[in-house]
């Protein structure tokens, strides 16, 4: 499959929320990036509900419900509901199924009596474990294939994954500031099981003519940028965090080589490097996620996105209603701005503000602002020679660009390490063969369990 070597915009200006070089359709009158912004909600179930797939369908009929009726209350035109799996759901592919079709009988009564206008992502759940199995012919493979096959034949609009190949080197790597290993573990590994697996996806979505939605590296580069965390946390340092996002990038663009349309997944943070590239529309989560977790990036995140997710939410009471409800509301409102914000001709105005209230907050704010992540994605399309010359590539510019600005305030600390890795990624090999060749040896005695035959080396 050919890689990307042209950037789909002239210039990062040309990016803007809402719109998209290339929208997608799908779902009840449902468009992403053609023109205005729509929420996504996650609703998660309550522990205990997945004890059977009756009670489990029961919990999503309930939050699916709140969902779409919040939505009228308030006049919201769209929405799209993820259906996040829990393992249950992709353990066993008829509860996938029957969850996706109840989700899907809500959404067509809610489309003809209202007019809302709705669609279904469905994201299977990769619990392959890389370092216990063959990645490539497994029971865990043949159950999430066959999941994406139930999901997309009673209902499922689009189809998305959050794949884990790799992840086996880079929890060894990223805990040790080893950027070698997480170049080998994103940059190499992590692109080669998503080419292997997005072909498979790609293949399903035709087969039942639904939308080949996208990937993350959450599994990785999440993991890194989580354990930088906030102003106190000292787990993984924000710089050697921000360049495994830039590896990440590189990573998951192979999902879009191989077909993927988007909207892509909106905990792939690497997404705006994306849309860059590839001029697909994206999801992102920034403040309204702070149900599930804390980020630096909360307002910038927004910038150029297409769909605006709150990433997960458990299904609880709350003072204003159940919390697929509440959050609903919440998104409902940032996108309502947000689409006032372009009728008005003010969108880039709103954008510059939310890339500037957060572009030196930290530094992965900084390199996936829309300026900095588009020249990221020059470096990855510039060097397309191989899957590891263009993960290095992005990690090298994303090191210069942060090497580069002053106004980016780094401590003593974080300036070392940034260095340190910096001239890490230049001492490495030019060649992806030899590269392999370095690490195989070096991960095999380290890493219990990883086995290169995982991805086809």
């Amino acid at each position: 499959m050919a890689k990307y070597t042209s950037m789909a915009y002239q210039s990062a200006d040309e990016m803007v929320f809402g719109t998209a070089k290339y929208p997608v359709k799908y779902g009840r009158d449902f468009e992403v990036g053609g023109g205005m912004v729509y929420p996504e909600l996650v609703p998660h179930p309550r522990p205990g509900s997945e004890e059977t797939k009756k009670t489990l369908v029961r919990e999503y009929e309930k939050m699916v419900n709140d969902v779409l009726e919040r939505c009228v209350q308030l006049g919201f035109p769209g929405i799209q509901v993820e259906l996040e799996h829990v393992y249950q759901m992709t353990r066993n592919p008829d509860w996938g199924g029957e969850i996706a079709a109840a989700t899907k009988r809500l959404m067509d009564d809610y489309y003809q009596k209202y007019g809302l206008k709705s669609a279904i992502r469905a994201t299977i759940a990769d619990y392959r474990k890389p370092d216990e199995e063959n990645m490539r012919d497994s029971d865990a493979l043949k159950n999430i294939l066959a999941t994406f096959e139930a999901s997309a034949a009673a209902g499922a609009d689009n189809l998305s994954i959050e794949s884990v190949g790799g992840k086996e080197i880079t929890d060894y790597a990223i805990v040790r500031q080893d950027i070698r290993g997480v170049l080998f573990g994103i940059g190499v590994l992590g692109s080669r099981d998503v080419e292997f697996l997005w072909k498979k996806i790609v293949e399903i979505a035709q087969k039942y003519g639904v939308t080949p939605g996208g990937d993350t590296d959450c599994s990785q580069a999440n993991v890194a940028m989580f354990m930088a965390g906030g102003y106190l946390d000292k787990s993984v340092p924000h710089t050697f965090a921000a360049i495994c996002r830039a590896i990440a990038a590189a990573r998951t663009l192979v999902a879009y080589e191989q077909g993927a349309k988007g909207p892509t997944k909106d905990c792939g943070y690497e997404d705006p490097i994306i849309k860059a590239i590839a001029g697909i529309p994206i999801s992102m989560e920034g403040k309204t996620c702070a149900c599930a977790h804390a980020d630096l990036l909360g307002n910038l995140v927004a910038a150029v996105c297409d769909l605006w997710s709150n990433e997960a939410v458990e299904y609880h009471d709350m003072f204003g209603g159940t919390t697929a409800a509440v959050f609903t509301e919440i998104l409902g409102y940032d996108v309502a701005l947000m689409n006032t914000a372009i009728k008005m001709g003010k969108a880039k105005d709103l954008r510059d503000m939310m890339i500037n209230s957060d572009k030196y907050r930290d530094t992965h704010g900084f390199i996936l602002s829309p300026d900095n992540a588009y020249e990221i994605g020059k470096a990855i399309v510039n060097n397309s020679e191989s899957y590891y010359s263009r993960a290095r590539a992005a990690a090298i510019k994303a090191a210069e660009l942060m090497r580069g600005d002053s106004k980016l305030l780094l401590s003593d600390f974080e300036k070392e390490v940034l260095e340190s890795t910096y001239k890490a990624l230049l001492s490495l090999p030019d060649k992806e063969e030899d590269f392999i060749a370095e690490c195989i040896p070096v991960y095999q005695k380290q890493v219990k369990g990883f086995k290169p035959s995982n991805y086809g080396l």
